[in-house]
């Protein structure tokens, strides 16, 4: 069974840093786009930093932006997400995903079919 596991969210205050884990423990990441998504209380998932292993290319969300980055351990087949400079706005269940699809629309959740459990992440004072 394909599986997903994150780890790494928390209570942090504001102009704060976390940095997320995503573990795979079924299957080689490297042959996957990977992403990582968001989804806070009331509002749809969305998108926050994707991978594309095609060609390597990542996409942000705009209001992440030279906040967060996007990292993989091919080794440790883990991907990671480094939040800087957190704001209340950034409270979330964040999950890590896998597109396992031919053709896929970068960072957009319909298109992602493998999920972890997700891992909360609360900014506040």
């Amino acid at each position: 069974q394909v599986q997903l596991v994150e780890s790494g969210g928390g209570l942090v205050q504001p102009g704060g840093s976390l940095t997320l884990s995503c573990f795979a423990s079924t299957f080689d990441l490297r042959y996957y786009a990977v992403g990582w998504f968001r989804q806070a209380p009331g509002k749809e998932r969305e998108g926050v930093a994707c991978f594309n292993n095609g060609d390597f290319s990542k996409r942000y969300a705009d209001d992440v932006k030279g906040r967060f980055t996007f990292s993989r351990d091919v080794a440790k087949n883990t991907v990671y997400l480094q939040m800087n400079n957190l704001e209340p706005e950034d409270s979330a269940l964040y999950y890590c995903a896998i597109s396992s699809k031919l053709q896929f629309r970068l960072c957009v959740p319909e298109d992602y079919d493998t999920w972890g459990q997700g891992t909360q992440v609360t900014v506040s004072s």
